[in-house]
């Protein structure tokens, strides 16, 4: 399926971090509004940190110790000790009575049916494994619609030399003469990097299905989008296995009178700079749902960006006003899709699923 404007598939997706951050509730809530809007993932922030084992009590129908086991190597109550930072002894209090972002997200697996769940999770010093063996459990509950962001403790996404592996088994061996697939649902789950710098493009062209940008000029994401389609060329893959989304902050409080002159125009969308949330942070968008709508397809027809990662001001008030505004807008024009035409992440990204390993097909073991 393709856009009748000529580009691929627009793409869109929204961070769900809520406030207060201990609120575990509001991620769940808005990543069903989301889903609502057809996008393709939502993303919780690792800074929604949490604390071990119980961090995943009630986190799923079948919740508790037994919802892990046969998971992973290493399942039970204490597979997940130490595996995030957030978590284990040594984190203080106050951070270990905050929910985990992957235990919240694997939360609105079973209420949720298409949305991806892309939890940015960071691995503690004593097993940076357990954290892509949790990756791959979300991956299966979810029935394939789970990712990850991937940062390192103590560091932030982009500067890990290496992005850890998702065990391609989550189970016990299979036996001889059994046919079974051994990998997660969707080949293995989709990973996410922060591109925006140099290093973070690299890491990106080795290992990322999804590169997120904070670009503020149509000049400046077309620079970024060659670096990284020469970082993928440079290492072996396929053209067209990224997908490169604009990360920006939205304010839709104030509707359209808030918008400076020109903003979600022609002229907005080929000669304007974006302005900037702040010295290190995400460009910003302020204004109505209409303009936002034309400033994303502006930018989509150019081909620099396969589509935008939204991070809403207010994050209920602004999601809803993206969702029931400026979605709904694209979908009216054939800008979006209306439904999920696959059921994993990978799916609605329109990327290939990987080749799955350790089919047994007959024979011994």
């Amino acid at each position: 399926m393709t856009s009748s404007h000529g580009r691929g598939l627009l793409h869109l997706a929204a961070a769900v971090d809520p406030r207060p951050a201990h609120d575990a509730d509001t991620p769940v809530e808005l990543a069903r509004l989301a889903e609502r809007g057809a996008l393709d993932f939502v993303t919780l922030d690792a800074g929604f940190a949490g604390s071990g084992s119980d961090a995943f009590d009630d986190g799923f129908a079948g919740s508790g110790s037994d919802a892990f086991d046969d998971g992973f190597a290493g399942s039970g109550p204490d597979a997940f000790d130490d595996g995030f930072a957030g978590s284990g002894p040594n984190v203080p209090r106050s951070a270990q009575d905050t929910p985990d972002a992957l235990a919240v997200l694997a939360r609105a697996a079973p209420v949720t049916s298409r949305i991806g769940l892309v939890p940015t999770v960071a691995a503690g010093p004593v097993d940076p494994c357990r954290v892509p063996a949790g990756i791959a459990t979300l991956d299966r509950l979810s029935h394939g619609r789970a990712g990850w962001q991937w940062r390192p403790a103590g560091g932030s996404a982009g500067t890990s030399p290496e992005y850890p592996a998702v065990p391609a088994r989550q189970g016990p061996p299979p036996r001889p003469r059994e046919r079974r697939e051994e990998g997660p649902p969707q080949g293995h789950p989709v990973r996410v990097v922060d591109a925006t710098d140099p290093h973070g493009r690299r890491i990106a062209g080795r290992h990322a299905d999804v590169a997120l940008v904070s670009v503020g000029s149509l000049a400046q994401a077309a620079t970024v989008r060659a670096e990284l389609r020469d970082a993928v060329r440079e290492s072996g893959r396929e053209a067209g296995s990224l997908r490169v989304l604009a990360a920006l902050t939205v304010d839709l409080g104030d509707g359209e009178c808030a918008a400076e002159s020109g903003w979600g125009t022609f002229r907005f969308g080929h000669d304007r700079d974006l302005g900037e949330a702040g010295r290190g942070a995400r460009p910003l968008y302020r204004g109505g749902p209409v303009d936002l709508a034309e400033l994303i397809a502006a930018w989509h027809d150019t081909g620099v960006v396969d589509g935008f990662h939204l991070t809403p001001a207010e994050p209920r008030r602004d999601l809803e006003r993206l969702v029931n505004g400026t979605v709904a807008l694209l979908q009216h024009r054939g800008r979006f899709r209306t439904f999920y035409p696959g059921s994993t992440l990978r799916e609605h990204l329109g990327l290939s699923r990987p080749t799955t390993r350790h089919v047994m097909t007959g024979g011994a073991s």
